[in-house]
């Protein structure tokens, strides 16, 4: 497994990072999952404390506590469950970073944390606060870089200027190329990008007729313009989960490619594709067959 610099941070991440969102809730299950991510070289999981509750965290703490030397650990904050337990509010105060950061260590089972995002944000919230509280604790050792995840044009030109934020996440695919507009500016200022959504809801796999069925459409693409995509591609490039993850590291600016699975069948699926990735693939073909689709909200 090759690995790239986070930004401007001192980790160096695996080229696919496990996305821990669809880990199953048995703590067996999800540690047959994560052992075997790691033995295919995966470094770098990715969770939130929004994700099952705090369950997440605490099964990701739990299957990787013995291994936490050799591995990274990335988690978010922002989002606060109501106590109806099926809605969320939005709080990027100090006060709840720093309090929902120690929670987050608690159930991780760490005394830090690797990487720790703004799980969103608005213009309205107070961006020299967020820093202030990402910056104390970075200075106290408790985290090793930070950064936001976000798709807001607007709140990532806010938020990166005025921090020592070493990453973005986004969600970034062939069918989703609207960040490739912001690459540059990114890593101006000193962070990488580090994608989800990366298969397009299995789109972007090799199971792609049949997810195609249940779709009517993606983002922009019309249901006919997605099948009419989906075939060009497969008929250039008939591995299309392996082209899917080759789109996305073609690109300097990504250091990571976060993968979710639910089943050890297709974590094998998606780490087969990854050693499938040669360095000759050339994505303007990709390019040249799909949509150049730019953010039409939360723009300057």
């Amino acid at each position: 497994m090759r690995t790239r610099k986070l930004g401007q941070s001192e980790l160096h991440i695996s080229e696919i990072g496990f996305g821990c969102m669809s880990l199953p809730t048995d703590l067996q299950a999800a540690r047959y999952m994560i052992d075997a991510a790691v033995d295919y070289g995966i470094n770098y999981f990715d969770t939130a404390d929004l994700y099952d509750k705090g369950v997440n965290e605490q099964i990701v703490g739990e299957a990787l506590k013995e291994k936490r030397r050799d591995i990274y650990i990335a988690s978010k904050v922002g989002n606060v469950w109501n106590e109806d337990g099926e809605t969320w509010h939005w709080d990027a105060s100090r006060t709840h970073i720093i309090e929902g950061f120690k929670e987050s260590l608690r159930r991780l089972q760490t005394d830090y944390l690797d990487f720790y995002q703004l799980h969103g944000g608005t213009l309205d919230d107070q961006f020299e606060e967020i820093t202030d509280a990402f910056e104390q604790l970075k200075k106290e050792g408790l985290i090793r870089a930070y950064g936001i995840s976000s798709i807001r044009p607007n709140v990532i030109k806010t938020f990166l200027p005025m921090s020592e934020a070493a990453g973005v996440m986004m969600q970034y695919s062939a069918l989703d190329r609207r960040p490739e507009e912001y690459f540059d500016y990114i890593q101006s200022q000193g962070a990488s990008v580090v994608t989800r959504g990366t298969v397009a809801k299995g789109l972007l796999t090799n199971d792609w007729q049949r997810r195609l069925e249940k779709q009517n459409g993606y983002l922009t693409y019309t249901q006919q313009e997605l099948a009419d995509t989906l075939s060009n591609i497969a008929a250039q490039q008939p591995d299309v989960l392996t082209t899917a993850l080759s789109y996305n590291l073609a690109h300097d600016a990504v250091a990571s490619v976060i993968v979710g699975a639910s089943s050890i069948e297709q974590l094998q699926q998606n780490m087969q594709a990854y050693e499938r990735i040669t360095p000759d693939f050339d994505a303007t073909v990709i390019q040249q067959l799909t949509k150049q689709d730019r953010y039409t909200a939360h723009r300057d």
